[in-house]
């Protein structure tokens, strides 16, 4: 296409529609209805341009004359309680349920690595003398050993503040990098061997029971995140290699948006797994309330995204950010 003649065929248009813009409030019936007119011609005149000859410049132009005519047409929009609610009731559980094709295998194959380490570890007492002496081994499983006091070490507040923050930064590494694919899958491992080791030394030690104990009550919260993260992770860095209908840049630029909204669930997600490690977790409530608080938590969250994420799909919401922050898109002849 050529954009000088594009330009050139549409400039009155684009002018019009300007004057009309600024005239805002003081136009009359006939005039409002062309201001709408002029704003949905623009709006495809934007889309022809960033599909078929994307000049800076013009795409510039034509997306800040289109934002001032879309604010003329429909009036401005304060942010507010219900673009938050809107955002936690439809938006992150829509980008949560839209991913879970990638996260729900990275939970399987995560759980199932981590019982084959946890397995091979309780079975090896030479692998076992491979990772550490057998004092510190025994310091850790040991009634009242390093296990079960690190949940206690620090006051609550302040270890649910440190373990969220960690949390926090395991997820946003695996959104980060999820374009790259391999660090996520490195990420993932190291936890998952960190986990499996664990679980199989307090296995040998005949403890397998305080283990689940301690990392039931928030362990599946926040794992759940942990996998929800990678999973979109591993979804944005696919969209750079099969990017379906849409252009690379195009399916980047939608991925990222989806997953930097879903950063900011997750971390409200894993505040209330922080939470329930600092404050349940070495509490000197029963194990089966201990457990029984973090199953319900893990029940109630994926209820949430099964249930209002399914609805906010079928109704059309993607996990984008709100379609009148993404800019304007129309059908276009190829």
């Amino acid at each position: 296409m050529d954009i000088d003649l594009f330009v050139a065929q549409h400039e009155r248009d684009w002018q019009r529609l300007r004057q009309l813009t600024r005239r805002a409030g003081k136009l009359s019936g006939a005039e409002a209805d062309e201001l709408v007119e002029l704003y949905q011609r623009t709006a495809t005149h934007l889309s022809v341009v960033r599909s078929s000859a994307p000049d800076p410049t013009v795409v510039d132009r034509l997306t800040m004359l289109v934002a001032q005519a879309r604010a003329a047409t429909a009036g401005t929009s304060a942010p507010g309680w219900r673009v938050v609610t809107d955002f936690f009731v439809e938006t992150f559980p829509a980008a949560v349920y839209r991913s879970r094709n990638w996260w729900i295998p990275v939970s399987v194959l995560f759980l199932l690595f981590s019982g084959i380490v946890a397995a091979w570890v309780a079975q090896n007492p030479t692998v076992q003398s491979a990772l550490a002496t057998p004092e510190a081994i025994e310091e850790l499983t040991r009634p009242g050993g390093d296990f079960e006091t690190y949940y206690s070490s620090e006051p609550a507040a302040s270890f649910a503040a440190q373990v969220w923050t960690n949390n926090a930064y395991i997820a946003a590494a695996s959104l980060v990098v999820g374009v790259l694919i391999l660090p996520v899958v490195y990420i993932l491992i190291i936890n998952a061997l960190n986990v499996g080791v664990s679980a199989g030394l307090m296995a040998d030690a005949g403890r397998l029971d305080i283990f689940f104990g301690l990392i039931t009550p928030h362990g599946l919260l926040e794992l759940t995140a942990v996998f929800i993260a990678a999973g979109a992770g591993m979804r944005l860095g696919w969209s750079l290699i099969d990017p379906g209908p849409r252009s690379r840049t195009k399916a980047l630029e939608q991925e990222g948006r989806t997953v930097a909204g879903m950063a900011l669930g997750l971390a409200l997600v894993l505040f209330i797994s922080g939470i329930i490690e600092g404050f349940v977790t070495p509490s000197g409530f029963g194990t089966a309330v201990r457990v029984g608080i973090g199953v319900a938590a893990e029940v109630a969250f994926l209820a949430y995204v099964f249930v209002l994420g399914r609805r906010a799909v079928a109704l059309g919401n993607l996990g984008d950010i709100d379609a009148a922050l993404a800019g304007d898109a129309a059908p276009t002849a190829a």
